[in-house]
C-alpha cells in the first residue's frame, strides 16, 4: 500500500478542516425547539444536578434548569438561543449533534476489583489487566470527542485533560480556561468535609484554543467601562437576571439588584430575557475580554520591551551558548513563525564578570558595546539606542547576534553575575514593565547576591533537606517581588554542569510569573535544536504583563488560598504577576464562610487585568457555574480527577520548603485512603469486604497519585536538590495537559504500527494514532521500538535485539545494528519508507499538542545509553523510584480503606 509523506505545514491544514460525523451518524437528540424552525426558548439560567431523576446512564442526561418544564431540552435550547455571530464553527455536523449529551466510557456508577489471595500465606493479588488504566481512558475519550464537541452547559465533567476536543462556549467558560474540581458543589463545609475533597478553580487564563472553537471578544464600553455589581464588583455575565422591565440587574454571585446603567439599557420581554440578548457577547458567552478605561491602567499601556540578557562566561562559551541564543534570538525576531508585533522593541545585554551593554540604533554603522565593570552598584550607560525597533534595527541587530561567539571565544571569564543583571534588566523595564529573557550556565559567585555552594548529601532526608528548596540568599526573593510589582517577568534558561543553587536564582522567575527552562547534561549538538525552539516559543507566545488576578464567588464561598508563580502579600490577597502566559496555570481554593442554597447554582469568575504585547490594557473574564447538592453520592459522580490531581499536586510541593519530602509523601497516601474511604462509607453501594471500591469519576486516582510520589520533586532517594527544586516548580504552574502528561507519559511503539497509523483517518478529520501502551517495562515487547513522551521530554527506546530492517526503515540502509546510531540525534532522519512517513507524521502531529517544551527525541538504546534509566524511572506502573508497582500500591491503599472503614 502506498503512503504519502504529509509536511507539519500540510498536517496541519489538514486537522484544521477536520469533518465530524453527521446527525445521522450519532445519537439524535430528543425532538425539542431545535428541531421545530421559528422557536426560540429562554437559554439555561443554571446547572440543576438532580440525582434523583436520573436514568440508568447518568451521564447522559442533559441539565434541567430549575425554572424548566421537564421536557425542556437544555441543549437544543441553548443552540437555538445562541446568536448567529458567535456560534463557533461546526463543519459538516449540525447543532444537535454537536450538542449531544456526551456519553461516558463506562457506564458503571462505580468501579469494582475484587482482591483474592492467590494462595496460601500469599500476599493480596489483582490481575494487572483488570484494574483501572489511564491509557484506556485516554484512548475512549479521545475516539468519543474526536466525532462530538463538549457542550459547557451540559451536565457532564470536561474531558480527560489530555484530549483534543473542541468545545461549545454556551455561557460556561471553555474548560481550557478553568475546571473545577467538584461540577457539583456541596451545599456546606459539613458536605465538603464528608467526601475529604477540596473544592477549587484550575485556572489557565490565555489557554490556547483550537481554530474552530469560539475566538474571544473583545468589547469595548468606553469611559465607564464594562457594567458591574456595585456590592461585590463582579462584572457583567450570562448569569445574571434583569428584573423591573430591565432596569435592574441581579447579580448572580451576591444576589445585590443593581440598577442598569442608562447607556446599557435594554428593555425585556415576557420571560425576563433582554430584547438585545443575542447581540451582547457578554450575555451569551462564558469568556469575554473588556477594553478598560484609563482608571484601571497603572501606567501607560505600550506595546512589550524585551530584555534578552545572555551568558557568556567560560562554560557558557564551552557549550555554544552565545552563537546557541543568537540563534534563537534571529528565529524569534525573523523566523518564518517569528516576528514581534509593532511597536515592541529589545535590548541585548551580555555578562560574565562585568556587564555589557549594545547601542543598536539603526543609524549605526555597527552595534557599540559598553562595558560596565562596577556591578555591584550597577546603571544603565545608555538610554537612547538600548531599545529598538527589531524591524529598524535589523541589519545593526544580525551583524551583533553574527558576531557575539567571536566576541568572548578568547575571554572564558570563569563567573557569571548573575545577580547584576537582574538589577540593570529592573532599570531597564521599571518604568513600563515587560519580559526578561537570561541565559545562565554556572553558579552566581561574583557581584551582587553571591551564591556559595550547599547542595550536600549528608543532608538529604534530613530536616535540613527542605531548607535546599529555600532561596539561601533574601536577595533573589526582593528582586522577585519588585519584579512582580513593577509588572515584569522573568524566564531563565539555566544549563548547569554541576549545582547552581536553582532554589535562589530560580526565584525571581518564580515570583514574576515567568518560567525556568533547565537543561542538566547539555549537548550542543543534541539539545541546542530543542534550546532555539523553546527559547523562540517564549518571546511569541501569547502573554500579558503588568497583571493582576482576582477570583469572585457566589454568597457562602470565600478565597482561601492562591497556588502558582506569582506574588501576593497575604495568602488570600489578590495575585500579582509580571506576566502571564498561555501555558501557565493558577489554582484558587475556597472555603465557606456560610451554607449555599441548593436551589441555586454556585457561580465563579476570574477577571485577569492585564496589558497585551500590543499595548492595550484589557481585562479578561471567564465564569463557571456548578450545581449544588447536599448528596455525598453527587459530589464525588462529578468529580474532575484532573482539577483534583493538579490542586494535590500543587498543594504538595507548597510544602516542599517546611515538611520534610516522607511528611508530604505520607499525607498524598493519607489523603487518598480518606477520599476513598469516605466514598466507600457514604456513597458506595452495598460491597463486600474483599471488593475494592472506586468511583467512576476517580478510578484512575490511585494510579496517578503513585505517579506524583515518583517525580522528580517527590520521590524518595536522592535527587540533586536542584532537579527536585525544578520538578517542584514545574508542578506548580504547569497546565493540566502538561501535568497529566507529565505524571503518565504517552507511550506507542513504532515496531508494530498499523497501515492507517500515522495517517489522517477521514471518517473524523483527525491524525490516527498508534494505541497506547500502559507505563510498564512488562508491556514492552522484545525487539520493540517505543515513543515515551512526558510532555517535557520524549524518548525513542529500543531493545538490543531490535531487527535490522526495522533500524534500516527508521533510520536509514546504513544503519542495521544499534551502535551505529549517532547517539546524539534529536529528530528522526528522512527516510523514504512507509514506516518513516508515519512516524514523521506522528511526530509533527506530537509537535502541534506540545506546549512551552519542543519536541525533540533523545536516544534511550537498552544497554547502551544512559537515558534508558530516565526511561526505566517513567515506567509509573513498575516498582521504581523507592515506590511500589501500581498492583501493590492498589492493594496498599485498599488495606488501609478497611481499617479506616473498620474504626
Amino acid at each position: 500500500m502506498q503512503y504519502s509523506t504529509f509536511t507539519p505545514e500540510d498536517l496541519s491544514s489538514r486537522l484544521s478542516g477536520m469533518t465530524l460525523e453527521s446527525a445521522s451518524d450519532v445519537a439524535s437528540p430528543p425532538e425539542s425547539a431545535a428541531a421545530r424552525p421559528g422557536h426560540r426558548m429562554k437559554r439555561p439560567a443554571r446547572v440543576f444536578h438532580n440525582i434523583d431523576a436520573q436514568s440508568s446512564d447518568p451521564m447522559s442526561q442533559p441539565i434541567i434548569p430549575h425554572d424548566m418544564p421537564a421536557s425542556y431540552d437544555a441543549a437544543a435550547a441553548a443552540a437555538a438561543s445562541a446568536p448567529t455571530a458567535f456560534v463557533p464553527v461546526m463543519p459538516d455536523m449540525a447543532v444537535a449533534a454537536a450538542m449531544a449529551p456526551a456519553i461516558a466510557p463506562s457506564k458503571q456508577a462505580e468501579y469494582n476489583s475484587t482482591i483474592r489471595p492467590v494462595g496460601a500465606g500469599a500476599g493480596p493479588r489483582v490481575d494487572p489487566d483488570q484494574i483501572p488504566s489511564v491509557v484506556t481512558v485516554r484512548e475512549l475519550n479521545q475516539k468519543y470527542y474526536a466525532t462530538h464537541m463538549y457542550p459547557t452547559m451540559e451536565k457532564l465533567c470536561p474531558p480527560v485533560a489530555t484530549t483534543e476536543y473542541c468545545a461549545v462556549d454556551q455561557g460556561s467558560s471553555n474548560p481550557k480556561f478553568g475546571r473545577l474540581t467538584l461540577c457539583s458543589v456541596p451545599a456546606s463545609a459539613d458536605v465538603l468535609a464528608t467526601t475529604h475533597l477540596p473544592l477549587g478553580l484550575v485556572l489557565q487564563p490565555f489557554a490556547k484554543l483550537r481554530p474552530d472553537e469560539q475566538e474571544i471578544p473583545v468589547l469595548d464600553f468606553g469611559d465607564k467601562g464594562p457594567p458591574r455589581c456595585n456590592r461585590c464588583r463582579a462584572y457583567i455575565n450570562p448569569f445574571m437576571q434583569f428584573a423591573d422591565g430591565g432596569v435592574k440587574f441581579i447579580c448572580n454571585m451576591c444576589q445585590f439588584a443593581n440598577t442598569v446603567p442608562g447607556e446599557y439599557y435594554s428593555p425585556v420581554d415576557a420571560s425576563g430575557r433582554r430584547i438585545d440578548r443575542d447581540q451582547r457577547p457578554e450575555l451569551n458567552l462564558g469568556t469575554v475580554e473588556f477594553a478598560v478605561p484609563k482608571e484601571y491602567w497603572k501606567v501607560m499601556p505600550e506595546p512589550m520591551k524585551y530584555v534578552f540578557a545572555i551568558d557568556v562566561s567560560a562554560d557558557a562559551v564551552n557549550k555554544s551558548l552565545p552563537h546557541l541564543t543568537a540563534q534563537a534570538i534571529r528565529r524569534a525576531l525573523y523566523g518564518p513563525d517569528g516576528g514581534l508585533p509593532e511597536g515592541c522593541k529589545i535590548a541585548i545585554i551580555t555578562y560574565d564578570r562585568t556587564l555589557h551593554f549594545y547601542n543598536l540604533n539603526s543609524k549605526l554603522s555597527q552595534a557599540q558595546m559598553m562595558v560596565v565593570t562596577e556591578v555591584d552598584e550597577g546603571f544603565l550607560p545608555l538610554m537612547d539606542g538600548l531599545f529598538v525597533d527589531p524591524e529598524e534595527s535589523r541589519f545593526i541587530i544580525e551583524d551583533l547576534l553574527d558576531r557575539l561567539e567571536v566576541l568572548f571565544e578568547d575571554l572564558k571569564v570563569p563567573e557569571p553575575a548573575f545577580g547584576a543583571v537582574l538589577d540593570v534588566a529592573f532599570q531597564a523595564l521599571s518604568a513600563t514593565g515587560g519580559k526578561v529573557i537570561v541565559t545562565l550556565s554556572a553558579l552566581t559567585t561574583w557581584g551582587p547576591g553571591r551564591l556559595a555552594f550547599r547542595d550536600d548529601p549528608r543532608q538529604y532526608h534530613t530536616e535540613k533537606e527542605k531548607v535546599l528548596f529555600s532561596a539561601e540568599n533574601i536577595y533573589y526573593k526582593k528582586w522577585g517581588q519588585k519584579y512582580a510589582e513593577a509588572g515584569i517577568g522573568l524566564d531563565l534558561f539555566v544549563f548547569p554542569s554541576t549545582y547552581v543553587d536553582l532554589a535562589s536564582v530560580g526565584m525571581v522567575s518564580e515570583l514574576s510569573g515567568g518560567e525556568i527552562f533547565y537543561y542538566p547534561n547539555f549537548v550542543p549538538q543534541r539539545d541546542g535544536k530543542r534550546m532555539i525552539a523553546e527559547m523562540s516559543t517564549v518571546v511569541n507566545r501569547e502573554v500579558g504583563y503588568q497583571a493582576q488576578l482576582k477570583v469572585r464567588c457566589s454568597n457562602g464561598l470565600q478565597v482561601s488560598a492562591y497556588y502558582g508563580n506569582f506574588y501576593h502579600s497575604r495568602p488570600a490577597s489578590d495575585v500579582d504577576l509580571g506576566t502571564i502566559d498561555e501555558h501557565k496555570s493558577i489554582v484558587v481554593m475556597f472555603k465557606y464562610d456560610g451554607k449555599l442554597d441548593a436551589k441555586l447554582d454556585a457561580h465563579f469568575q476570574s477577571a485577569l487585568l492585564y496589558t497585551t504585547k500590543y499595548g492595550q490594557r484589557r481585562i479578561r473574564c471567564h465564569n463557571f457555574v456548578a450545581g449544588v447538592t447536599t448528596q455525598v453520592k453527587e459530589v464525588v459522580k462529578f468529580c474532575d480527577e484532573d482539577a483534583l490531581l493538579a490542586i494535590m499536586a500543587k498543594e504538595a510541593v507548597q510544602h516542599m520548603t517546611s515538611d520534610l519530602l516522607k511528611d508530604i509523601r505520607a499525607g498524598i497516601n493519607d489523603k487518598c485512603v480518606q477520599i476513598l474511604a469516605s466514598y466507600r462509607k457514604h456513597g458506595a453501594t452495598t460491597s463486600t469486604p474483599g471488593q475494592l471500591i472506586l468511583p467512576e469519576a476517580l478510578k484512575e486516582l490511585t494510579v496517578l497519585l503513585l505517579s506524583l510520589l515518583k517525580t522528580k520533586a517527590l520521590r524518595g532517594g536522592n535527587v540533586n536538590s536542584d532537579v527536585r527544586v525544578f520538578s517542584m516548580r514545574l508542578l506548580k504552574c504547569m497546565s493540566l495537559d502538561d501535568l497529566s502528561l507529565y505524571l503518565y507519559p504517552r507511550i506507542f511503539g513504532l515496531h508494530n504500527l498499523q497501515e492507517a497509523d500515522g495517517y489522517v483517518d477521514e471518517s473524523t478529520g483527525q491524525l490516527k494514532m498508534p494505541p497506547y501502551v500502559r507505563a510498564s517495562l512488562s508491556r514492552f515487547d522484545e525487539g520493540g521500538a517505543y515513543l515515551i513522551d512526558n510532555g517535557q521530554s520524549c524518548f525513542l527506546w529500543i531493545h538490543r535485539r531490535a531487527n535490522p530492517n526495522l533500524l534500516k526503515d527508521l533510520f536509514g540502509p546504513t544503519v542495521d545494528k544499534l551502535e551505529a546510531l549517532d547517539p546524539y540525534m534529536n529528530e528522526f532522519p528522512e527516510i523514504d519508507t512507509p514506516l518513516s512517513r508515519q512516524v514523521r507524521n506522528i511526530m509533527a502531529h506530537l509537535h502541534d499538542l506540545r506546549g512551552a517544551k519542543a519536541l525533540s527525541i533523545q536516544l534511550a538504546r537498552q544497554e547502551l545509553d544512559g537515558a534508558e534509566y530516565e526511561v526505566s524511572a517513567m515506567m509509573v506502573e513498575d516498582r521504581n523510584n523507592e515506590a511500589m508497582n501500581y498492583v501493590d500500591y492498589l492493594c496498599h491503599v485498599h488495606k488501609h480503606i478497611q481499617l479506616v472503614n473498620v474504626n
